[in-house]
């Protein structure tokens, strides 16, 4: 399987949970708009959400592939087995003991942590605090999950990792559904959700299990003991866990932040909601699939096969980011009009700022995806202490500018803090890859990328036009179906000009497409996919 099919395997499962999510997000920006509800489910929400990422997502994705790609090497599948079980019962433990410890924190951790500007409104923070109680076990089913999807990805089984995600999303518009047609109020609509994440981890686990037994692994329990493989891992996993969860670190500072006003943490997490979908569905699958090619192409010497690897994805991620970015900034209105402009959310008149969240952090798009692509560069070199370093600054440079202008301009501030601060890792992972000569100058990359940047901005300025000239059918008073058929359009004549203008300027090769479609990877372990 290629490396193109390969990201259009974890990517078209990514992007079914994306689509689904808008779904999601539009009931409940019915039902809640951005009232204190949502505020409150919102950033009670962001914290099990944050560990997830920080312990699971980025630590097993950064650390424990590599090592467990070495112990399949090494010792063969008995080997890797057995350093997955001697994880397994060290990670549980942990995970338990972290629940437990958070959840009779819960109050502190509110008032400290997840939304100290709640602390003035009782009502408000009494709910966050319950709502954090009852999803915070979802943190131990996302980790555990993560590990096995970990193992699926090293045996380039892409799929179900890929899909169990999707399951998150179908619960909460099946409780969003129900909630609509049984006329619940708002509060009970919230907690209902929250319920429905927790019971989404576990299906979501569940899943990941039994492809693991499918592809010939049976997990057992072993009592927890720090051998030597998993001291590696902790050591690997530590700063690589703040590094794969910067985004989420960045975001978690944000609500807290946002706290401070009312709405600004629902139209945070709306207008997240929107950015997420081009950044996971490009960013997130060449994250997954590029680290383990990429160790595999270093441990066998192969160093011009993974500067290879390293450019393609480079350039593929460029190639749809940038148009993405642009559509956001310029659509970025009418987009948040066709999703979420009703309801609640409408009688809230909440789409200026939501649609001003969105628009900047399009700019910030392009960087979030690079640093995807970027720190595999770094882990698959079991490297993660420096990637962990950059995060550090990008928090220190989010948390200064947020600081600075979210009193005077609320929650965009905010969203412009979060976009400079991904600029600013993105940067720093690339020159050091360069400074160590783990970046090989590639032509064919460099004379794409302005060709690239020079065809979205031909694409830019189109849609702006458009936009002008579909604005009747694109205005509130129109009906949602002519607002929905006109920003389609909108986007297909965006799409067909970038296309266009990059092709025929040669910011993209359709041959160089071809070539990638059809090279061949390394040797199978397993079989490609579930």
């Amino acid at each position: 399987m290629s490396l193109v099919k390969k990201f259009a395997t974890v990517a078209s499962g990514t992007l079914v949970s994306r689509i689904l999510g808008f779904s999601r997000e539009m009931l409940m920006a019915a039902a809640l708009g951005t009232g204190p509800i949502a505020d409150a489910f919102n950033a009670a929400f962001q914290f099990p959400n944050t560990f997830r990422r920080l312990f699971a997502e980025g630590a097993f994705n950064a650390a424990f592939v590599p090592l467990f790609a070495k112990e399949i090497e090494a010792e063969g599948m008995d080997g890797a087995k057995r350093f997955s079980e001697e994880v397994f019962g060290v990670l549980f433990t942990v995970l338990i003991a972290l629940t437990i410890l958070m959840e009779l924190s819960m109050p502190l951790l509110v008032s400290t942590i997840i939304a100290p500007g709640f602390v003035d409104n009782p009502q408000k923070f009494e709910l966050t605090k319950a709502l954090a109680t009852i999803m915070f076990p979802y943190l131990v089913c996302m980790s555990l999950g993560a590990m096995m999807a970990g193992m699926l990805n090293s045996l380039r089984r892409y799929f179900a990792a890929a899909i169990a995600p999707v399951f998150l999303n179908v619960i909460l518009i099946g409780v969003l559904g129900y909630a609509w047609y049984a006329g619940h109020d708002g509060l009970t609509v919230g907690y209902a959700l929250a319920w429905g994440v927790l019971a989404a981890g576990l299906v979501q686990l569940a899943i990941v299990w039994v492809a693991v037994r499918h592809a010939g692994i049976s997990i057992g329990f072993r009592r927890p003991r720090f051998t030597p493989n998993v001291k590696r891992l902790l050591v690997l996993a530590f700063p690589a866990a703040i590094t794969g969860g910067i985004t989420q670190i960045n975001q978690l500072i944000g609500t807290a932040i946002a706290s401070g006003k009312e709405s600004a943490v629902s139209s945070l997490a709306y207008a997240d909601r929107v950015y997420q979908l081009p950044l996971g569905v490009v960013g997130i699958a060449v994250a997954i699939v590029l680290l383990p090619e990429l160790a595999r192409a270093l441990k066998s010497g192969n160093l011009k096969e993974a500067a290879n690897l390293q450019n393609r994805s480079v350039e593929f991620t460029l190639f749809l980011t940038l148009p993405a970015a642009a559509a956001l900034l310029v659509m970025s209105e009418p987009i948040v009009r066709v999703l979420y402009e009703r309801g609640a959310f409408a009688a809230g008149n909440s789409t200026p700022t939501v649609s001003a969240i969105l628009a900047i952090f399009g700019l910030g798009l392009p960087a979030f995806v690079l640093i995807k692509a970027f720190t595999p560069g770094y882990f698959a070199r079991e490297d993660t202490r420096t990637p962990m370093i950059f995060a550090a600054i990008s928090v220190v440079v989010n948390i200064s500018i947020a600081l600075t202008l979210f009193p005077d301009l609320g929650a965009p501030g905010i969203a412009i803090a979060s976009a400079i601060a991904g600029w600013v890792n993105a940067l720093l992972l690339l020159g050091f890859l360069i400074r160590r000569g783990h970046w090989g100058s590639d032509i064919p990359l460099l004379t794409r990328i302005p060709r690239l940047v020079l065809a979205a901005a031909v694409m830019a300025a189109a849609a702006y036009f458009a936009a002008d000239w579909l604005s009747p059918y694109l205005a509130s008073e129109a009906p949602l179906l002519v607002q929905a058929t006109a920003l389609g359009i909108l986007i297909c004549g965006a799409a067909i000009v970038y296309f266009a203008v990059a092709f025929g300027i040669g910011g993209a090769d359709i041959r160089m497409i071809r070539r990638s479609m059809k090279r061949g990877a390394a040797p199978k372990i397993q079989a490609d996919s579930d």
